[in-house]
């Protein structure tokens, strides 16, 4: 069943009490300032990244000798692999200091470590080594939630629960934007929803990793650059 933009903002007045449900609807002017209020809404949670509840794949190549890949929308990366000739291979994630702060040659070889860097629009993902040709690369993770327009069928994107969570964070917009108090029922629900989804939506990945102090270092040698071209002996 539709469910659009236009009801949404209909249902978050009559939620908050700025509109009398039954007797009164929703002017033009109203609907306009619905839909910016509920377009801030749906930017606002790329800050609360907990807040949105899929995740997606994206799947792009890397380039021979190329290090950044800028990927629009990309809010948190989780997963990065790299394929060969169908089989995927894992690649690392490395922080900030690590990935630009460590020793480096410039070599093209098999790309096992990444790095995320959020900027206006997406996010730049870096690899190391530089590709020495092609490969596919599947990542998953969060992106920005889309802009809406006024008779956009949400029921298309979004489930009714997020639709729903996404009525009663309208209607608290809504009062706080006309300085009135946000009804009783209507704060507790949207406080219900944001547990619901920040806990079970999105939780965390707790799987533990395990490491051995027997197995050296991630540091490379000149004989890994020079000799392996990033592969090494199992």
């Amino acid at each position: 069943m539709a469910y659009t933009v236009t009801k949404l903002i209909t249902d978050a007045y009559y939620t908050s009490g700025i509109v009398a449900r039954e007797f009164q609807q929703p002017t033009g002017s109203q609907l306009n300032d619905g839909l910016d209020f509920l377009n801030d809404i749906l930017a606002d949670k790329a800050i609360e990244k907990d807040m949105i509840p899929y995740y997606l794949k994206y799947e792009f190549n890397a380039v021979a000798g190329q290090e950044m890949y800028f990927v629009p929308n990309l809010e948190q990366l989780d997963t990065l692999v790299f394929f060969i000739n169908g089989v995927r291979y894992q690649m690392n994630q490395m922080d900030r200091i690590d990935f630009f702060g460590s020793g480096r040659a410039n070599v093209n070889a098999l790309p096992f470590n990444w790095h995320l860097e959020r900027c206006f629009g997406g996010a730049n993902i870096f690899l190391y080594f530089f590709p020495d040709t092609n490969y596919p690369l599947q990542a998953w993770g969060l992106f920005r939630l889309a802009e809406v327009t006024n008779n956009q069928d949400l029921s298309l994107t979004l489930d009714r629960f997020y639709i729903n969570y996404l009525k009663f964070c309208l209607a608290e917009r809504l009062c706080s934007e006309f300085n009135i108090e946000v009804p009783m029922g209507a704060s507790k629900q949207l406080k219900q929803y944001n547990l619901w989804i920040a806990s079970r939506s999105a939780p965390m990945d707790l799987m533990m990793q395990k490491s051995s102090t027997l197995q050296s270092g991630s540091g490379l040698n000149w004989g890994q650059i020079n000799l392996g071209r990033g592969w090494t002996p199992a």
